[in-house]
């Protein structure tokens, strides 16, 4: 099976805990058995091999979140990187071509698209199965998963069936309506469009070929930021008269907001926290090393990161986002495909940062113009390399470095250090890139 994650999306709605760089579906907030914590991704791409473990995933996605994905996921998954955000059909038939020319994928399977951020039970993935299995057949050229609706929701739009059969051909669609409207729909026997779709790799490239003049997948690559932006469901879903719809009536929900995600919560407090006696229906998420005490709230979410601290009744938290758009400052927690980076303290003309890096891994060999950087290990072992010459260090070792200087630094055991950056003008574009042998 042939699976196409969308990962997209910035990180406004479940602010702070998400930014430009860490989207949602990177927030590490399920409990697994072991106790640890996985994310959305990473919850999704587990769930996907345990039910088809010879299953090809490719995750279609920005250049911001490449790095994130290679942390959470390892190497092995297969990326295919949006040069600029251009909507759904653009990422899809990048993807597809991707797939084609770079996975050498056979232009008769079948190819599942799905989002990347659903919270959903095994069921559903035995479901993409199925779809795939569906397109297969050949009996249509597009094979959608209607979810069948448990409220009339004004947030997603609806596929109206033409029967109430398992599978059926689709009468027509209907963008989001109002909740008088949506129960009409759902009277007649209309499912959520959840973006679920399945189709043959050969259907799809062809319809790309039609819409848009390329090549390869290079050459859609390289003309990518002159296309126009455009939806699936508009470029080809809507337009295409072979189309089938097959019902789901499992668990699927969208933790787009705080007060959906923390439903799917297992636990009240993830991270330093309590909660008195008199707290109801509280949910903590505190990723900072200072303590959260919470006394006699309802129904409130709590979420704390570098960067900052959202306290809202969880009703009200769904309207975030106009407010964090007028709050404007740098990263101050990223994923890297080495590791991860927290800013701990910012001044003029100083930042301070606590960097770790995974075992095996290195930062990019690189200097800055404008500004001197000293590192101090605080656990761990490695190596850095400072203007070509080597040096092993470990805890407590102290390396500086000179504006100028070409640096890096690689962990032999999990490593972790604080960066302290000095000059006049520290600025993330201050960083330029040499090769390292």
């Amino acid at each position: 099976m042939n699976i196409i994650l969308l990962s997209g999306g910035s990180g406004k709605r479940l602010w702070p805990l998400s930014n430009d760089i860490r989207s949602k579906q990177f927030i590490k907030i399920f409990k697994k058995d072991d106790g640890s914590y996985e994310s959305m991704v990473q919850r999704m791409y587990r769930q996907i091999k345990a039910v088809d473990a010879s299953a090809s995933v490719t995750i279609a996605t920005s250049k911001t979140q490449v790095s994130s994905i290679h942390n959470q996921l390892g190497e092995q998954v297969g990326i295919s990187v949006e040069p600029c955000r251009r909507d759904t059909f653009p990422a899809i038939a990048l993807a597809c071509a991707y797939l084609a020319d770079v996975m050498k994928a056979s232009l008769e399977e079948s190819v599942v698209v799905c989002p990347v951020d659903p919270y959903v039970g095994e069921d559903y993935f035995k479901a993409l199965k199925e779809l795939s299995v569906q397109a297969d057949k050949g009996e249509a050229n597009l094979v959608l998963m209607g979810i069948e609706p448990v409220y009339p929701s004004e947030k997603y739009g609806y596929i109206i069936p033409a029967d109430k059969a398992e599978t059926s051909e689709v009468k027509t669609f209907k963008e989001k309506p109002s909740e008088a409207v949506a129960k009409e729909y759902i009277s007649q026997g209309a499912l959520w469009n959840g973006g679920v779709f399945a189709y043959k790799l050969k259907y799809m490239l062809d319809k790309a070929h039609e819409l848009i003049s390329f090549k390869d997948y290079a050459d859609l690559f390289n003309k990518y930021d002159t296309l126009d932006k455009i939806s699936f469901d508009y470029a080809v879903a809507e337009k295409e008269d072979k189309i089938q719809v097959m019902r789901f009536a499992g668990q699927w929900k969208d933790l787009g907001t705080w007060n959906t995600l923390t439903e799917a919560m297992e636990e009240y407090i993830i991270g330093d926290a309590i909660l008195n006696e008199k707290c109801r229906n509280v949910h903590v998420i505190n990723e900072l090393s200072v303590p959260v005490l919470a006394m006699g709230l309802n129904d409130v979410v709590i979420s704390a990161s570098p960067e900052g601290i959202l306290v809202s009744d969880k009703e009200q938290s769904s309207y975030i986002k106009p407010f964090v758009d007028k709050i404007s400052q740098q990263v101050m927690f990223a994923e890297k495909s080495w590791g991860s980076f927290r800013v701990l303290d910012v001044e003029n003309g100083s930042m301070i940062i606590k960097v770790t890096l995974n075992a095996g891994h290195r930062m990019n060999y690189h200097s800055h113009k404008e500004r001197d950087e000293v590192w101090v290990v605080t656990s761990g072992s490695g190596k850095t390399v400072v203007d070509g010459m080597e040096q092993d260090v470990s805890t407590g070792d102290v390396v500086t470095m000179q504006a100028g200087c070409r640096h890096t630094v690689m962990a032999r055991t999990g490593l972790k250090l604080v960066e302290v950056q000095l000059g006049r003008e520290i600025n993330v574009n201050d960083k330029q890139k040499f090769p390292f042998e």
